[in-house]
This record gives C-alpha cells, sequence and structure tokens, in this order.
C-alpha cells in the first residue's frame, strides 16, 4: 500500500496505472473505519485493477457546534485494516490541498439537500458534494463506492455525477450491520454502554414499519406508530416512508419504497434506512 498526502504525487502513480489500462476505483472516507468500510473496499476491488481509499475529515460538512473538532482520529488502526485489505493507494491529503483556492463552492446540491437530514443541517450536503467533486477531480475514478446507509448521501452523489456530465460508475454497498442490528457507524464509538444497549431499537422499528405497510397498514398510520415508539426512548429528527428513487413521496405506483429516519440520544445522532419493494403495484 502507497501512502500519499500531495496531489501531484498521487496523479503520477495513477497516470502510471492508466497508462497500463487499469481501472481506477476510489472509495472516500473521513476514517474510524469499521466493516462497512470495509465492504466498500472489497466492493471496489472487485470492480478496478487499483483501489484509492482516501481519509479526509471534511470542514466543509459540519455546522457550527457539530462534532468536526471531536471526530474519531483511528488513522494507526485505519491504515492497518487498509493493509490488510491490500489496497493499492491510501491518499491522506490536507485541507490546503483539497481546497488550495478557500472553501467556497459553486456547486448547489438544490432541494434534495434540504429534506430529511438537509432540514437539520442546512450547509451539510452542499459540503459533502463539495469535497466528493474534490476528489474526482484529483483521483479521475472510473468507480466510486458509497455505503447505503447515507441514503441521501448516495442520491445526491449520483445526482452530482449526472449534472457534471461527469464519466465515473457510482456503485454501493447494502448497510453492514451489528449482530444486533444496529447500523455500523463511526460515531457509534460516542455510544455510553447503557445506549448502546438501548440503540439496536432503532432498527428494530424500521423492520416493523416494513412489515406493518407490506400487511397493508396505511403508511401514514405506520409512520405515526413507529414515531410513537421511537419517542419513547429517542429525540426523533424525522421519520419517513418515501419513494426510494428520488426522495419524493409515494403515490399509487410507488414500488420501491425506503423507510428513512434520524434519531438524536445521549448526545449522539444516528441514522438509519430500510429499503424493499411493495408487490402487486
Amino acid at each position: 500500500m502507497q501512502i500519499f498526502k500531495k496531489q501531484k504525487d498521487l496523479n503520477l502513480f495513477l497516470e502510471s496505472e492508466r497508462e497500463k489500462s487499469n481501472f481506477i476505483a476510489l472509495v472516500p472516507t473521513m476514517g474510524g473505519l469499521h466493516d462497512g468500510h470495509l465492504s466498500l473496499v472489497a466492493k471496489a476491488k472487485n470492480l478496478a485493477e487499483i483501489v484509492v481509499v482516501s481519509i479526509f475529515v471534511n470542514p466543509t460538512q459540519f455546522a457550527r457546534g457539530e462534532d468536526f473538532d471531536d471526530y474519531p482520529n483511528t488513522f494507526e488502526n485505519d491504515k492497518f485494516l487498509l493493509e490488510s485489505k491490500k489496497i493499492d493507494v491510501l491518499f491522506i491529503p490536507s485541507k490546503e490541498e483539497i481546497y488550495p483556492h478557500g472553501t467556497e463552492s459553486d456547486y448547489k446540491v438544490g432541494a434534495i439537500g434540504q429534506i430529511l437530514c438537509g432540514a437539520f443541517r442546512p450547509s451539510h450536503f452542499d459540503g459533502v458534494a463539495q469535497v466528493v467533486k474534490r476528489f474526482f477531480e484529483i483521483v479521475k475514478p472510473n468507480y466510486a463506492v458509497f455505503g447505503e446507509k447515507d441514503f441521501q448521501q448516495l442520491l445526491i452523489i449520483k445526482s452530482l455525477v449526472k449534472n457534471l456530465h461527469l464519466d465515473i460508475k457510482i456503485d454501493s454497498m447494502p448497510t453492514q450491520r451489528e449482530h444486533d442490528g444496529l447500523a455500523m457507524s463511526t460515531r457509534n464509538q460516542y455510544l455510553s454502554d447503557i445506549d448502546r444497549e438501548r440503540a439496536p431499537h432503532f432498527y428494530s422499528v424500521l423492520i416493523a414499519t416494513r412489515d406493518l405497510i407490506l400487511g397493508g397498514k396505511a403508511i401514514s398510520e405506520a409512520r405515526e406508530m413507529a414515531t410513537n415508539s421511537l419517542s419513547k426512548s429517542f429525540e426523533v429528527e424525522y421519520f419517513d416512508v418515501l419513494n426510494a428513487n428520488n426522495l419524493t413521496q409515494i403515490e399509487t405506483k410507488t414500488s420501491e419504497i425506503i423507510i428513512i429516519s434520524a434519531i438524536r440520544f445521549g448526545g449522539t445522532r444516528l441514522i438509519d434506512n430500510l429499503v424493499f419493494r411493495r408487490k402487486n403495484v
């Protein structure tokens, strides 16, 4: 595994690989790696000859009062995990490498970035799009792999590629879960022992809501029941049932459905979702 801190050094290496007709896959991360990230790495290795993993905690996607300064730094363990997976490149740029001309951006996500998580973190998705766009400019990958736990982010990145006419294939991996159903997340490290015991209730409510809808319960009733159940243990930011293709309201013909939610408890914010299909639509 080669480690690069400078764009110019990374570009020299990648250009030599392109000359060999090798495809390049990018897995952007903020570190704090876990098995969810490693599933993205495994997917990338299946897609391309050269896998680039980046670790960069992006300041533009954090609002004032969020955990930018406290975001988990587990670099030595991250490096060990990536070496064990035999990736080709670890890219660990500075803020100056990513934003040499400052952090102003001319790309706006639009309406999809203002709902759900975007309603509670208004500048978040513009910051995500900004940094992903920069990594695409630097690495010029053939493929990029993201997790489906951040489903709204995944749709926004697909939209970015389409809007900018980029020749990059966006691939994804299903949410990886702990044995009790809790979605793997770097921020799970923030949970106290007591909160960790409570956290799996989040996913169990998603499962129960899906089963109610498939059993014929009206979506509005199922959503209300779920919100009431979660509110007994957590602060519910949002809980919605939407069209999984575009996060719009469900219509009679909608078959691909996503149950998507964010909660807070014990000072920690968790997100999760569940995608499923309705039959006979």
